[in-house]
């Protein structure tokens, strides 16, 4: 028997948990990603996520709004994946998972569209050792970034990884304006935090380079888990097709993980030891392993990861380790204590800090100037105790210098200029490098250490006479 050309490619539904609604397909089963619609109202839109325990029965993700559904409702199989649009279309825009605006400017007239879930042939993968500079200086010394290598911002609540993302968005972005483009993934974060980008981008005439996509907190956890698939398949366009480089950011990766985990539970999976979804380190490999460098062109990927209670040790948090090249860990000790960016350099790390990358200089400057911090953290606790006077003077030299280093990591963004009413420095790093060095050395001894705070380079202090 010949099955018709026609076969009913329909189905009903069967339950509905929050977002995860369950749908039997009695005649045709449908593909993992396949795109579904309710067939009274084409606006109520569906993904197939995997197949459940009963036979012909498959869990589906609603990405709308689930009031309309009831049991045995009709839906439709429409046959493809969702179809994000890409091109230069897309850039000065701000889209939902679907590539619709939400700008308020208007449509787009895009001409090609990608389905989200597509997986590329990664056989061109480069990897190239080519420094990337912020023009922050902490980040530039102590975590050097690679062209199309992927750096991970991590912190707790409000120690400044947004305003951290934002600045290297505007630094680097706006230097190479021609060159590269950037795609940015709100995944799960506030809508006024995205309002402010934006605004911070318009003003700073970087949004014309710019595409971002936005899953905000407030929806669900569907939308904000497929927020970063979509955003990826922009960033391969740019990559693949126009032959740009992409600056790729995603605030925040511990949200997409937490949306795995909303779905994971709805769908009825046990979760593994640590409470996270059995599939974490599965799904974090479909996401990080699209955003990679080729032949082509590279993507350079900047993640800011929450850290839940500030426990580095987090199994969500610890789940994208293996994916990133450079660490930077922002700490909410030195963000109390006004040291901002709140980056701890003796925390943060990065697979280029090699001489053979970064140059002997920029290496052996770095390895001292962590070996004065390490020593003065020692002499910390006997500072507080019994007063910086009772060290003896090679160790109060020690620790006066350890004050500076950390003084002169300060720098003022422009991302901030509002709201601190300093004017923002970028820093080339050949210069941070000389000036790193000259506070070691003892150069600077006679400088007070509160002169180094918000400064571009040393040349920039303004001594009292």
């Amino acid at each position: 028997m010949f099955m018709s050309e026609q076969q009913d490619t329909s189905g009903k539904v069967v339950s509905v948990k929050d977002q995860v609604v369950e749908i039997e397909f009695p005649h045709a089963k449908p593909a993992i990603y396949d795109l579904l619609v309710l067939e009274s109202n084409k606006d109520v839109v569906f993904e197939v996520y995997c197949s459940s325990a009963k036979p012909n029965v498959f869990y589906c993700l609603c990405l709308t709004n689930t009031k309309n559904l009831y049991r045995g409702a009709r839906v439709l199989n429409v046959g493809s994946q969702i179809m994000f649009p890409v091109g230069q279309e897309l850039l000065g825009r701000v889209v939902n998972i679907f590539g619709r605006p939400i700008d308020n400017k208007g449509l787009m007239n895009a001409k090609k569209y990608r389905q989200i879930h597509e997986i590329k042939n990664q056989a061109d993968i480069l990897t190239k050792e080519e420094i990337l500079e912020t023009g922050i200086k902490v980040v530039d010394l102590f975590c050097p970034i690679l062209k199309g290598g992927k750096v991970g911002l991590f912190g707790g609540a409000g120690v400044g990884k947004t305003i951290l993302l934002t600045e290297v968005l505007h630094n680097i972005v706006g230097s190479s304006k021609k060159k590269a483009v950037s795609v940015f993934a709100g995944v799960g974060e506030r809508s006024r935090e995205g309002l402010e980008l934006y605004n911070s981008l318009t003003k700073s005439g970087v949004i014309n380079s710019s595409c971002l996509i936005f899953g905000t907190m407030g929806e669900n956890p569907a939308v904000r888990y497929l927020t970063a698939f979509s955003a990826a398949t922009l960033a391969e366009y740019f990559r693949d097709e126009e032959e740009k480089d992409v600056l790729f950011f995603i605030d925040n990766v511990y949200r997409f993980a937490q949306a795995g985990n909303e779905i994971s539970t709805l769908t009825s999976n046990l979760p593994s030891e640590d409470g996270y979804q059995a599939t974490l380190e599965t799904e974090m490999a479909h996401f990080h392993e699209r955003v990679v460098a080729t032949n082509k062109a590279a993507i350079t990927t900047f993640e800011a990861i929450y850290v839940p209670a500030d426990d580095i040790l987090d199994h969500g948090v610890q789940a994208i380790y293996p994916y990133l090249d450079s660490i930077v860990v922002l700490s909410r000790q030195m963000y109390q204590q006004g040291i901002l960016p709140a980056i701890d350099v003796l925390s943060s790390t990065s697979n280029s800090l090699h001489p053979r990358i970064v140059g002997r200089d920029h290496f052996e400057t770095v390895l001292k100037s962590k070996a004065i911090l390490k020593q003065a953290e020692s002499l910390e606790r006997i500072v507080s105790l019994v007063g910086e006077s009772e060290l003896s003077v090679e160790d109060q030299l020690i620790y006066k210098r350890a004050r500076k280093i950390k003084n002169f990591m300060t720098q003022p963004f422009f991302v901030t200029e509002s709201q601190k009413g300093i004017k923002g420095v970028s820093v080339p790093l050949a210069q941070a490098v000389n000036d790193l060095a000259g506070i070691i050395d003892g150069r600077y001894d006679h400088i007070p250490e509160e002169k180094f705070l918000f400064v571009g380079l040393i040349s920039d202090i303004k001594i009292d006479e």
